[in-house]
């Protein structure tokens, strides 16, 4: 049995003028593309309006953080604060995601310095307020919480402005993600007294926040979303890269279409081609081992390998300098900030670098003061709103890496004044301590009052009252000589309180701090 197959439609297809050939093939294929390009926009439109929606529902809060005098807790501790925090995260259904429209709320932990005054701040949901407090207080019992307001009220959301200009920029990985930055425990060395051994990086940026005069604020803000376990494969790919291991790419829908395609273009020349011999040689494996590398190569594995093994987040920095026109200095404050970030990168793994081609607030070549204006309005209202869709993407960044940009100075090391602290350790008296003068007489008053309740009366002879008469005259002189020891003691601590008060008068605190 012949088999014939008619090729004329084809023929005379391909035998058609360009314009008709073009015209044919848009009515019979075009409409597929069109319709997926359309569909694909209304899901992302819904999408927006029902998280929209939802997200109105949420309340957030201001929580300012002030760490106790003399605070010696390690970037450790602000790690273990991150790690509790991860149980935030939450996995939705497709009806709360694609019904409803809720994802996964993030948060915000800032360090703000408004007219060189410093204080640490953690934007939070409402609702996982409990879970961020005791987070801080499991670390740092005597910390102080306070509510706060927002602090970026004082500052316009549109430019130009008649007084006010703004600097603003995120950072992002030079390399993917899965390369780990300088952490807190490389800033460790051996040298010195004990508590000198830790460098901390976050004294460049208190000094400098320091430093900030009349109507100058620096604003730096890491954005945290818990995230699930993602890193751990984009990190295995890296490995793999580096020991040039084959990996086989996940097939879409389209790579499938295509697969069935050629797989039946494939059988059809088979049938009409004459049999040819199969090669029979096997390719070689062409992967290496640990032994092959080069030693950079195998500190990029070990390197890779730690950090997929660390919970991680979803994050990234934004930072804004906002100054009023007359005394904006622009040198010292930019430059101190990509100074401060520069300390954690590796140049063997990977560091941070400002995003000078999509949030950097200036232009290139033409249109530069437009490109700038639209780029500072865009950073400001970013900041302001605590997106994490504007701008740059979320990279995974593990909690010690969070833990070294943003953790609590260290006082030893750190020697910047205007930080915001806890006034000091909160105790309960002892139970043993001596009681005052005046304190004494009560009790002495109420044990007169008893005894003439009960009707006690004296009976002993006249040598015993004589005798109790000296004892009390002792007494009396004993507690003379204590009230005058009391007095001094009040003495002392009056004249320290008077200290304390100066001392306040000399810190005196700007009139547009955020707090409620």
């Amino acid at each position: 049995m012949d088999i014939v197959i008619d090729l004329t439609p084809i023929m005379e297809f391909l035998s058609l003028p360009p314009d008709e050939m073009a015209i044919s093939l848009f009515f019979l294929f075009g409409w597929i593309p069109i319709s997926i390009i359309f569909l694909w926009g209304s899901y992302l439109v819904w999408l927006d309006y029902r998280s929209g929606v939802w997200s109105a529902t949420n309340k957030f809060i201001f929580l300012a953080i002030d760490i106790p005098k003399n605070n010696q807790q390690s970037p450790k501790a602000v790690e273990n604060l991150f790690t509790y925090l991860a149980g935030a995260h939450g996995t939705f259904d497709l009806i709360e995601k694609y019904w409803i429209g809720m994802f996964q709320l993030s948060f915000s932990f800032e360090i703000v310095s408004i007219e060189g005054y410093t204080q640490f701040l953690i934007r939070t949901p409402e609702k996982f307020r409990n879970l961020v407090e005791t987070a801080i207080y499991s670390q740092y019992p005597d910390a102080e919480i306070t509510e706060v307001s927002d602090y970026t009220s004082t500052v316009p959301s549109n430019f130009p402005d008649a007084e006010w200009d703004v600097w603003g920029a995120e950072f992002m990985y030079v390399k993917p993600d899965a390369y780990p930055l300088k952490t807190y425990e490389q800033f460790e060395h051996n040298f010195g007294e004990p508590e000198m051994t830790f460098k901390d990086p976050l004294a460049t940026l208190m000094d400098l926040n320091s430093s900030l005069g009349d109507g100058e604020q620096l604003w730096f803000q890491i954005l945290v979303k818990p995230t699930g376990f993602d890193l751990p494969d984009r990190g295995d790919k890296e490995i793999k890269k580096l020991l040039k291991e084959k990996t086989a790419a996940k097939e879409n829908v389209v790579d499938k279409l295509l697969g069935l395609l050629f797989a039946g273009a494939t059988f059809i020349a088979d049938i009409f081609s004459p049999p040819y011999e199969k090669s029979s040689e096997e390719k070689k494996d062409e992967s290496l081992s640990m032994m092959d590398l080069k030693p950079a190569d195998v500190a990029k594995v070990e390197a890779i390998t730690r950090k997929i093994n660390k919970i991680a987040f979803d994050a990234k920095i934004r930072v804004v300098y906002a100054a009023k026109k007359e005394v904006m200095n622009k040198p010292k404050v930019v430059n101190g900030v990509v100074g401060y970030i520069k300390q954690f990168s590796d140049m063997n793994l990977n560091n941070l670098k400002p995003d000078t081609d999509k949030t950097m607030t200036s232009g290139k070549y033409f249109f530069k003061k437009s490109t700038t204006l639209k780029k500072k309005n865009t950073i400001v209202r970013a900041y302001k709103s605590r997106s994490t869709t504007v701008g740059r993407t979320l990279k995974a960044m593990t909690i010690d890496e969070l833990a070294t940009l943003w953790h609590f100075p260290i006082d030893s090391v750190v020697k910047a004044p205007l930080i915001q602290k806890a006034s000091g350790r909160k105790v309960e008296p002892p139970m043993a301590l001596p009681l005052s003068g005046g304190e004494r007489e009560k009790e002495e008053n109420f044990e007169s009052d008893f005894k003439d309740m009960i009707g006690g009366v004296n009976t002993t002879s006249n040598k015993s009252t004589e005798s109790e008469d000296k004892k009390e005259g002792d007494m009396e002189s004993i507690f003379l000589e204590e009230d005058v020891k009391d007095k001094f003691k009040k003495d002392i601590l009056a004249n320290n309180q008077k200290k304390e008060d100066k001392e306040d008068e000399d810190e005196a605190v700007p009139n547009n701090l955020p707090f409620v």
